[in-house]
């Protein structure tokens, strides 16, 4: 079962919404969210990434950023731009991405459930990343940036949402990257029961993207002991077809030593070669390869593919264990300096751009992993390769924060 909670979100004033609401801390450089925030007090980097508010160059783990970040927190809610609900709720969360839509029920999910397996992983976590999170949360006292759930959709949420949604949003605004954000809250007391009843029913959870926001949340659970609201952790969960996962792709810095030709010739063994100039949207199995001003289409042999095991026949991994590690030498892409990955929203221009100018000697245009084989693989308690999924649209931080 999944043990969903409602919870008293503290929430944007929804004038200011637009103003507040940021992408996730982890999206963007220092210097990037600098840019995004400048002239604008309100908005949430100033708590996520709240380096930009201290001299270039401040250590991004110092005592001093997360004290800054509460600074400014407290700011924003003592100044009314954030305002506490009176009463715990469950949301909706609702984003529109071009013809995109996808629509997710806002909860505490449970630390010890994610501790137990019933909410469900399929990528390792970094103890530094985990560190900074725990930091975090710690020193606001809440949690700000939602993990993002999916589950196996279920007619009766389904329908359940469809009413809700009838009504009129409590926030509702389209930011600069024209994604639209809305959301609706949960407060009848039938409602909530009906939605921690319907979850309860729910077999599994899995993470789609947070897990090391889910990891710091559960430590602080572990070290709380439970007290107070560290039992839960704020989370989003969408039903598995609404989901939208785009490629991940990879820039190589350096060819190994060896040249283009040798290169290509090596490839070989692996794949068959759709002709010169072929389209750079590549299918499942099939790989785009931008090098020497080109793309090649590279198909994988079909022995290769054939694997029961599900992680086993991902294109990611055929890639890591084919050609990234044996050919190349980039053995762990989790540590690596020679590899880069670029999120599919910044399109195959992107990767263009970047080898054309010699940054990097090439790069792979891959097709997304499904949502099908994600659950599949966590069902069976498998890691998927590091960078195998890039999920859109993304969250907002601060449309919700979850106290502890």
């Amino acid at each position: 079962m999944a043990n969903v909670r409602p919870f008293a979100a503290l929430r944007p004033k929804s004038s200011l919404a637009s103003r507040i609401c940021e992408l996730p801390y982890d999206v963007m450089s220092s210097e990037e969210a600098r840019t995004i925030a400048s002239g604008n007090p309100l908005s949430f980097l100033h708590v996520s990434k709240p380096e930009i508010d201290l001299p270039t160059g401040t250590d991004l783990y110092s005592a001093e950023v997360y004290a800054k970040g509460r600074e400014n927190f407290d700011r924003l809610a003592r100044e009314g731009a954030l305002v506490q609900d009176s009463q715990p709720c469950f949301y909706l969360y609702r984003q529109v991405m071009g013809t995109h839509n996808q629509i997710g029920v806002v909860a505490s999910a449970s630390c010890q459930e994610y501790l137990d397996g019933i909410i469900k992983k399929h990528e390792l976590t970094r103890v530094d990343k985990e560190d900074d999170r725990v930091h975090h949360i710690e020193t606001l006292g809440s949690q700000t940036g939602p993990v993002f759930l999916t589950y196996r959709a279920d007619a009766s949420i389904d329908a359940f949402v469809a009413r809700s949604i009838t009504r009129s949003p409590d926030i509702d605004f389209t930011a600069a990257d024209r994604v639209r954000h809305s959301s609706w809250r949960i407060s009848d007391a039938a409602e909530i029961q009906f939605l921690a009843e319907a979850f309860s029913r729910i077999p599994a959870l899995y993470i789609a993207d947070g897990h090391h926001r889910s990891a710091a949340a559960a430590r602080v659970y572990q070290s709380r002991k439970g007290a107070g609201a560290s039992a839960g952790f704020l989370t989003v969960i969408f039903p598995h077809n609404q989901m939208q996962i785009l490629p991940y792709n990879r820039l190589i810095k350096d060819l190994e030593g060896m040249n283009e030709d040798t290169f290509l010739s090596k490839l070989g063994a692996f794949f068959n070669f759709e002709p010169l100039g072929a389209s750079a949207q590549p299918r499942r199995h099939q790989i785009g390869l931008f090098i020497g001003g080109r793309w090649v289409t590279l198909r994988f042999r079909p022995e290769l593919t054939a694997s029961a095991n599900p992680i086993e026949r991902l294109d990611v991994t055929l890639l890591q264990e084919r050609v990234l590690g044996p050919l190349l030498g980039i053995n762990d892409p989790r540590t690596s300096k020679r590899i880069h990955f670029v999120g599919g929203i910044r399109g195959t221009c992107e990767l263009e751009k970047l080898v054309i100018n010699g940054e990097y000697a090439c790069a792979f245009s891959m097709f997304p992993t499904s949502v099908e084989d994600l659950m599949s693989i966590a069902d069976a308690g498998g890691i998927m390769p590091p960078k195998s999924t890039w999920f859109e649209p993304k969250l907002r931080d601060a449309m919700f924060c979850h106290g502890i």
